[in-house]
């Protein structure tokens, strides 16, 4: 039996960009699955603040140089991570090889702050409820930033290798930067819980 060919689909590129990606589905889903995380170690959060009569639990609220530095650098960083995604998906490799080590700038900073931020808590996680609540919100976002920041490390070695100029890394890049917006986001209401929840 002799097939008869329909259609010939073999021009067509085998990546995409956005939904056009399996990819940015399954980043989809990894943030999904993570903000369910984020929202249960919030209520929990919430819930011990609302059945305690103290709050923070003996001890002074956490300093805010620190977790504001982060704050207005995760901010400042949307703007880059903007650019950078454009330029991904023009597949301007001269761009993305001038972004990527600035994102992976503004992806190790906050780190570096981090590092004080643990240490201004003014509690050690295994004080009571309120230092393990604390020390498990900020533990989860320094886990995303992490893991981010090696993704992007990463990807910026690779776009000045011969695999940089391959369409599908510039989708990696792409979807990079999708979930660099998700680690920013997530760290807003968890600044706000962390910072000015015990002052109220």
């Amino acid at each position: 039996m002799r097939e008869r060919r329909v259609a010939d689909y073999s021009a067509l590129p085998d990546y995409g960009f956005g939904p056009k990606s399996p990819m940015w589905w399954g980043t989809l889903g990894f943030c999904a699955l993570e903000g369910m995380g984020f929202a249960i170690a919030c209520a929990t959060y919430l819930y011990l603040a609302f059945v305690n009569p103290e709050w923070p639990i003996n001890a002074r609220p956490p300093d805010l140089l620190a977790g504001t530095l982060v704050t207005i650098l995760l901010l400042a960083s949307v703007v880059p991570n903007h650019i950078l995604k454009a330029a991904a998906e023009r597949e301007s490799i001269r761009a993305v090889r001038i972004w990527m080590p600035v994102m992976s700038a503004f992806g190790a900073a906050p780190l570096v702050l981090r590092w004080f931020e643990f240490g201004m808590l003014n509690i050690r996680w295994d004080s009571n409820a309120y230092g393990s609540a604390v020390w498990v919100l900020l533990g989860l976002h320094t886990t995303h930033l992490i893991t981010d920041v090696g993704d992007t490390l990463v990807l910026a070695a690779l776009m000045w290798t011969r695999f940089g100029r391959s369409g599908k890394r510039f989708s990696d890049v792409s979807d990079n930067a999708f979930y660099w917006d998700f680690v920013v986001l997530t760290w807003l209401p968890l600044y706000v819980l962390i910072y000015w929840v015990p002052r109220l």
